[in-house]
């Protein structure tokens, strides 16, 4: 008998499970404190948000999810999001960002359930993978720009737009503070270094002796984190005013598109390298319970990030009990160790964050795009737009012009001329093989895209031309795989094609049809197109019929 499957050795087995999971929950607990609340200070909120986000999203996912190695914490992203959101609308004025901020983040999850509700799990695909890239660049570096005032003590700087960002480093440049800009400097570069040796929490070290050092580093001048006061958790969030409705629902959305696309991306990607199943829809409701409570007790919006999720991974995270270790673990070093977190100076908050962003920044996420030659302009048009039009604005023109480009593509009119290859029952274009031979008095034409209302008619008048072009023509076949259904502008565009044939004496027949598709036709019951002229599986059918009149054109 094989041991490997012995009763005995279960127990051992879920033994070690469970001490890795152990192990691993207390190793990325401490990882994500600091960095839940460095992301406070993206977002313009108090400290306590990120604790709050980090505590509700781990435990919430912990019992309700389904991936064995996600984090949902606060993200870069999304707290960037909602600080450009609170800014648009609350001002400057801290307490109203504040209420604003969670009113978002209730309203993201409330998107968050409607959308699961709805089984919308295939949301994120609404945002093509180079426009997240190229907005994941680009807000690298807006995020490592803002958080240069902590780390050297230059003035708050103001806005998104990142040329006026560089200028106003620039201006400001004689007022940094030297003792504040060390440490933060210091903090990088042990940091980067600790990233070489693995295994060296380098998060925990720097802020173990950033915490030592507080009291000499206060003293000289250097902002520590500060009060985190739990207590202002409690309450309701504040209700948009006159007007604000509509761009806190669009504010609301913006975060749920950003965070889902970014947790799907982490959990499919674990998924796909384990083997494991992805459940996109349940996804999107524990997240949107995970934001309803943030929401309500103001904390931060939350999401499965990469870097916390690879964390867990790379601790040796077996289930989700890795992720309720390190919530409960969260909870503990709060209550016995929140006076030493209070002290963890800005300045190594801000070598955390851009640290941690700093992994954005790889030129080589774009070879693939430049090596293949395919949404170079895409990732291009989303770093620019991030770097120019702000976090928010810039997202949502990049998700409009990969739409843009998109429709772009499927509006475009091209009719491919087939013909035999080498005496064969395979029909190709003749423009790409011109060795492909015509049948006599036929001509088959293939639309390149599917057809719907922005195309039809000229995908219909290029194949009017086409016909014009033949004095001994018979018959045409056009070949429909690429339309998997067609809509109603479709199919008066292809009634008339037909009709106007008819009037030429010129046979129709369509083959290739997709089954809904040509359940479709037959219900529409198109005068000029007999079920008979809908029958043909394969073009080699519909040109064999044209010499057996007699035949049904239903040959497998």
């Amino acid at each position: 008998m094989d041991r490997r499957h012995h009763p005995m050795n279960a127990a051992p087995a879920a033994s070690s499970v469970r001490i890795a999971d152990l192990l691993a929950g207390l190793a990325i607990a401490g990882l994500l404190v600091p960095e839940a609340v460095a992301y406070s200070g993206i977002a313009g909120m108090p400290p306590q948000a990120g604790v709050i986000a980090l505590f509700v999203g781990l435990i919430c996912y912990g019992l309700l999810g389904r991936s064995r190695f996600a984090i949902v914490s606060s993200t870069s992203s999304s707290a960037a999001v909602l600080a450009a959101g609170t800014l648009a609308l609350a001002g400057n004025d801290l307490a109203a960002r504040v209420a604003i901020g969670a009113t978002l983040v209730l309203f993201g999850g409330i998107c968050f359930l409607i959308a699961g509700a709805a089984r919308l799990g295939s949301l994120s695909h609404l945002i093509a993978r180079p426009v997240l890239r190229g907005y994941t660049f680009g807000l690298a570096i807006v995020i490592a720009l803002k958080q240069l005032p902590n780390l050297g003590g230059w003035p708050g700087l103001h806005g998104d737009f990142v040329p006026l960002l560089m200028a106003d480093l620039v201006r400001t440049s004689n007022q940094v503070h030297p003792v504040t800009l060390v440490t933060g400097l210091m903090a990088l570069a042990l940091l980067f270094v600790c990233e070489r040796v693995r295994r060296l929490p380098g998060s925990l070290l720097v802020i173990a002796l950033g915490v030592i050092a507080s009291g000499w580093l206060s003293a000289h001048g250097v902002p520590l984190t500060g009060t985190i006061n739990l207590h202002m958790a409690l309450g309701m969030p504040t209700w948009p005013g006159s007007g604000q409705w509509l761009p806190s629902v669009e504010l609301a959305a913006a975060l749920l598109l950003i965070l889902y696309a970014e947790s799907y991306s982490s959990i499919r990607g674990f998924a796909l390298k384990h083997n494991d199943p992805v459940q996109p829809n349940r996804d999107l409701l524990v997240l949107g319970v995970a934001n309803v409570l943030c929401g309500l007790l103001h904390g931060m919006p939350v999401g499965a990030g990469y870097s916390g999720t690879s964390a867990n991974e790379a601790a040796g995270a077996q289930s989700r009990l890795a992720g309720l270790v390190a919530g409960a673990s969260v909870l503990l070093m709060v209550l016995l160790l929140l006076r030493w977190i209070e002290r963890i100076p800005e300045a190594v908050l801000a070598a955390i964050v851009i640290h941690a962003v700093s992994k954005s920044w790889r030129l080589s996420v774009f070879r693939p795009y430049l090596q293949w030659k395919r949404d170079r302009l895409l990732a291009l048009a989303a770093v620019v737009a991030v770097l120019s039009l702000g976090i928010l604005n810039g997202l949502l023109v990049a998700i409009a012009f990969s739409l843009i480009l998109l429709l772009r593509q499927l509006a475009a009119a091209r009719v491919s001329v087939l013909g035999r290859l080498a005496n064969g029952h395979d029909f190709v274009d003749i423009a790409q093989h011109p060795d492909a031979v015509q049948p006599p008095a036929t001509l088959i034409l293939r639309p390149e895209e599917p057809l719907f209302f922005a195309n039809a008619e000229s995908v219909m008048t290029l194949a009017r031309q086409q016909v014009e072009q033949r004095k001994d023509l018979k018959q045409v076949i056009l070949s429909l795989e690429a339309s998997p259904d067609l809509d109603s502008t479709a199919l008066e565009s292809l009634s008339d094609f037909s009709a106007w044939l008819q009037s030429r004496g010129v046979a129709l027949r369509v083959a290739r049809l997709k089954d809904d598709t040509r359940a479709l036709l037959l219900r529409a019951a198109l005068p000029q197109l007999s079920p008979q002229a809908l029958s043909y599986w394969s073009v080699e059918d519909a040109v064999s019929a044209s010499s057996a009149p007699s035949s049904t054109g239903n040959r497998a």
